[in-house]
């Protein structure tokens, strides 16, 4: 299985608590927010707080977001190497091709494809101003 990017989904019951400790407290830069939570940037890593997983939960509350190419590809591999799948992948509401996949201590691991025309895949930063390189 191939990992494109990854990072580590930190769920909480009061999660715009913990988003202002990481964002506040520890002074993180936000990578990005969407409607429900907020990636920062955390070294070579990205932490995710995804504000709309709260309330019971049970089990390990971390988990491990890997974006990978071809998701039906890394669904027939994990399932030939006996990786009991949680949740078959499907398109969520927020446009990503998402698997649940647990680890041997339960953890959750979401394997995610983002598709080509999803709004991950565009660049959102602004233009780089032109400037003058010949003077006169």
């Amino acid at each position: 299985m191939e990992i494109v990017t990854s990072r580590v989904l930190l769920r909480s019951d009061e999660p715009e608590v913990l988003i202002g400790f990481y964002r506040d407290t520890l002074g993180l830069p936000i990578a990005r927010e969407y409607p429900g939570g907020v990636v920062f940037h955390a070294g070579n890593g990205l932490i995710e707080i995804p504000a709309h997983l709260t309330g019971e939960i049970g089990g390990s509350t971390d988990m491990l977001w890997l974006q990978v190419r071809d998701i039906a590809a890394t669904h027939r591999e994990l399932a030939a190497a006996g990786v009991t799948i949680a949740a078959a992948p499907e398109t969520k509401p927020w446009g990503l091709i998402e698997m649940t996949v647990h680890d041997t201590d339960g953890r959750s691991l979401i394997v995610v494809q983002i598709p080509d025309d999803h709004p991950l895949r565009r660049d959102q930063r602004p233009p780089a101003p032109m400037t003058d390189l010949m003077h006169d």
